[in-house]
């Protein structure tokens, strides 16, 4: 694998390339878009955190993560080559990874559709009891 430099090495400002964002990584990668920072560290790619501070009783803000272009694209032949170890439910290209995307979506449109129909049940009950 070729070296790359360090993550906290600074580039000089006529090097510096538009990070690319988890969603832009993703389309290039056969990665599902949240397992990126996973694979991204698995690949030795460099990585900008932002967010994610403290916000005391409350948790934590959103983390999101930039991707160095030039090491992304390094990682995308490697990972293509399969010399980067990805596990296959992280991947789109493989059975295993389309079946979690699938019920990762089910969930994800079941429950809205359970509190979508619980406020229509409290709405209808609200009409229901100022009219009679």
């Amino acid at each position: 694998m070729p070296q790359t430099p360090e993550p906290g090495s600074p580039e000089s400002a006529h090097e510096e390339q538009r990070w690319l964002d988890s969603r832009e990584v993703a389309e290039l990668w056969p990665v599902r878009e949240e397992w990126v920072p996973g694979a991204a560290g698995r690949a030795e790619v460099r990585v900008r955190r932002h967010g994610g501070e403290s916000r005391g009783t409350y948790g934590a803000a959103p983390t999101f993560y930039s991707y160095h272009p030039e090491d992304v694209r390094r990682a995308a032949t490697a990972i293509a080559e399969g010399r980067v170890d990805i596990p296959s439910v992280w991947r789109t290209d493989t059975p295993d990874g389309r079946r979690a995307e699938y019920w990762s979506r089910f969930r994800f449109r079941l429950s809205c559709t359970v509190a979508l129909t619980l406020v229509l049940c409290i709405l209808g009950l609200a009409v229901y009891t100022v009219v009679s």
